[in-house]
């Protein structure tokens, strides 16, 4: 059962084998954390001002484009869940990140056009088992700001919720001002995430598992 209805078929049961691959992930510490909610974060100031027309979960490649995204490529998969650790099914899944070189697709930054062979947004539907996948590129660190990548869930029955994915061992973690507003040790390691070989799925990739906690709405 497809997250999205992607456009490439190929890359489509590689990355049904990310998330295959990822369980074993989840299995461990993501699973003891799941009633842990996922800590809100800012949306920061480079959500698309226009969404592009390529919104799909493969964010490496570019409808119409003959290029490939720079950047080493990343399999971000996860499951969205409620704090009992049920999954949400049909939740909406949004992610963006800056490119390889640190710029986002926004007009509000300009520190340099962006990589026209990035997609920047991607957007997928959770699975009935909550499970959800990208195919992007590993998030590196620029001027003020350790790797990161931006999530937003949203759909009925929940509470929606902005919050950002941090890698695992990166220096800048340590003094990156929005990572260290989550005061709580433990809510704070919930949303940082290992980044491992996936060399299985595609030579050079890496791969992650994060798991999303949200609150259900009352009533």
């Amino acid at each position: 059962m497809p997250v999205n209805t992607p456009r490439w078929s190929r890359r489509h049961a590689v990355v049904g084998l990310g998330v295959a691959g990822a369980a074993g992930l989840l299995a461990g510490p993501a699973r003891a954390a799941a009633r842990v909610l996922t800590p809100r974060q800012t949306e920061g100031p480079f959500y698309p001002a226009r969404l592009p027309v390529d919104s799909d979960a493969d964010l490496v490649q570019v409808a119409g484009r003959p290029g490939r995204a720079r950047g080493t490529v990343a399999y971000v998969t996860g499951k969205v869940v409620d704090p009992a650790g049920r999954p949400i099914g049909g939740a909406r899944v949004e992610i963006w990140q800056c490119d390889a070189s640190g710029v986002y697709h926004h007009p509000g930054d300009r520190r340099g056009p962006a990589d026209p062979n990035f997609q920047g947004y991607g957007r997928a539907v959770a699975a009935a088992d909550g499970s959800y996948r990208f195919r992007t590129i590993r998030p590196v660190p620029y001027p003020g700001r350790t790797p990161h990548i931006h999530f937003k869930i949203s759909g009925p029955g929940f509470e929606g919720l902005t919050t950002q994915m941090y890698v695992a061992g990166e220096p800048g973690n340590r003094g990156d001002f929005v990572l260290n507003s989550i005061r709580d040790p433990i809510v704070r390691r919930s949303v940082i995430v290992p980044l491992v070989s996936a060399d299985d799925l595609e030579p050079g990739a890496l791969r992650c598992a994060f798991t999303i906690v949200v609150g259900r709405n009352a009533g």
